[in-house]
């Protein structure tokens, strides 16, 4: 067992580290490629947290994917196998597409342009708030090739840590299902996006139904492809505060990176409805940014997030009290825990 257990550590270190390796430098190249922080003409930028101590940072992200390795070998979910030689030539392509729309990106952030998607998309369906090319990126959360290129984005903006950071999220909900009959699981991953998250939950809990929903018919679309190989996968299209869904149909919920993207308001139209399909004793489980005083090596580069990045409502999410939000809505605080950038808590609903 020892034997097995050092091999399986040594090829995850091996992985691992080729993957933030490969994004890391993608990373270090896009800031070479891209303009200055601050737009010409404007005063200098100074955030008021100082600077973090490089070696506890440093140290927070190692911890990252120990804790995830540590998940791992307790059984909560199975080791990563995105990591092949097989696909190398995808990432090269997702690479290469990521580059030539760089200069669209850095053209949006320089000039703040921020809501051409809201000219090239007229249906009156999507709110306001939604209608924004968040991170500058093109087409916003309404095309297909922000779809398809949305991994590689999140990837090469944390490094190659996001996809840990979710993992440890996936812990969380293994946890609160120990002992479960997964088969009789109805879980929803509310603002599903491309599938990536269910696809890692479906990895570690293969017969679980489970329900995805997007507000974006084009990450829609992608979701579909990613999780054809699970049939009793569904995927819908929806806001998750106007979830369509049924008072008390669904044991457990997920919801990864949309609170921050969310006007304070429509943080907790969303909180109200997750308590609401959730049935008594379901659990939700919660993964988004970390929030001010969370990790004060970090606070700097949290400062600089929504301004770099268009992030409208991520300063008012910082200083968001998460427990309280849900309290309201009748759901308790279970766990907490932070990984990296991200932060992780599970609630429950009350039998």
């Amino acid at each position: 067992m020892g034997l097995i257990r050092d091999l399986g550590r040594a090829r995850y270190a091996a992985a691992q580290g080729a993957r933030v390796a490969w994004y890391m430098g993608q990373y270090m190249l896009a800031r070479r490629l891209t303009g200055p922080f601050n737009r010409p003409g404007e005063p200098r930028f100074e955030p008021q947290s100082p600077a973090g101590d490089p070696e506890r940072i440093r140290a927070a992200f190692l911890e990252l994917f120990a804790r995830d390795r540590a998940n791992i070998e307790a059984g909560l979910y199975p080791a990563p196998s995105d990591v092949r030689v097989t696909r190398a030539l995808s990432a090269l392509r997702s690479s290469a597409q990521f580059f030539r729309d760089l200069p669209n990106v850095d053209r949006r952030r320089l000039q703040r342009e921020a809501t051409e998607v809201r000219e090239q998309v007229k249906d009156r369906r999507y709110p306001a708030y939604y209608l924004q090319n968040f991170h500058y990126q093109s087409g916003g959360w309404l095309s297909e090739e922000s779809a398809r290129l949305y991994d590689t984005q999140v990837e090469i903006l944390f490094g190659g840590a996001a996809d840990a950071m979710r993992r440890i999220a996936l812990g969380s909900l293994a946890r609160a299902l120990k002992g479960k009959d997964q088969r009789r699981v109805k879980l929803v991953d509310l603002a599903c996006g491309n599938g990536r998250f269910l696809a890692q939950m479906l990895e570690a809990f293969p017969r679980i139904k489970a329900t995805g929903l997007d507000l974006s018919p084009a990450y829609c679309d992608e979701a579909r492809k990613r999780l054809e190989k699970w049939s009793q996968v569904e995927i819908v299209n929806g806001a998750v505060e106007q979830a369509p869904f049924e008072d008390a149909s669904m044991d457990a919920a997920t919801c990864v990176y949309l609170f921050h993207e969310l006007p304070p308001r429509v943080r907790r139209e969303a909180a109200r409805e997750i308590a609401r399909v959730l049935k008594p004793g379901g659990v939700f489980v919660l993964a988004d940014s970390i929030q001010a005083g969370d990790a004060p090596d970090l606070d700097r580069m949290l400062e600089y997030f929504p301004v770099g990045f268009h992030e409208p409502y991520f300063t008012s999410y910082l200083k968001e009290d998460f427990a309280a939000l849900f309290g309201e809505v009748g759901l308790e605080v279970e766990e907490s825990e932070l990984a990296f950038l991200t932060k992780v808590m599970r609630f429950r609903k009350p039998d």
